[in-house]
């Protein structure tokens, strides 16, 4: 079974640029973004593409499946999507802490909400953070419903907050 354990932060500023070692340009769409679960599909730099079924459990941790599609019939499923597509620009950066970071800027329609991204196992532990948080990591948003991508999906959904440049 498949697990996702992550943290997500609001970015202010530019620090995290020097850190930047590649960049994947994403789009994706949710064709169910029931609470409960969510079936996402993402199209990465228009070259390969996956289907992503994510469920809720209790604590930090969710079930997570993720399965490559061809990009052709990727395509087609975005095209049967509910509400609208999410396009971002990730970045993966190179950092000393554990975990695989990643900072996320939004585009169309999202200009101006920049989320970093922490995937790391040791979250599940309670008060685990054996490493400080760099000053361009803002607000922690990881609960906050408003910042996660399902919800910016929803037609009617604009980010809640944009941090301050």
């Amino acid at each position: 079974m498949g697990t996702e354990i992550e943290r997500k932060f609001l970015v202010r500023g530019d620090g995290w640029r020097a850190l930047a070692d590649g960049t994947r340009r994403l789009r994706q769409g949710y064709l169910s973004r029931d609470p409960a679960r969510e079936v996402r599909v993402r199209i990465v730099d228009d070259a390969e593409a996956w289907l992503t079924v994510k469920a809720k459990r209790p604590g930090p941790a969710r079930a997570e499946f993720e399965y490559p599609v061809p990009v052709a019939d990727a395509r087609e499923l975005l095209a049967l999507c509910t509400g609208r597509l999410i396009e971002k620009d990730r970045h993966h950066l190179r950092v000393a802490a554990p975990g695989e970071w990643v900072v996320d800027v939004y585009t169309h329609g999202q200009e101006g909400l920049t989320v970093l991204e922490v995937e790391w196992d040791g979250w599940a532990e309670p008060g685990a953070t054996p490493f400080t948080l760099p000053d361009w990591a803002g607000e922690d948003v990881t609960g906050d419903r408003r910042y996660s991508n399902a919800s910016l999906a929803a037609p009617e959904v604009t980010p809640a907050r944009r941090p301050a440049r």
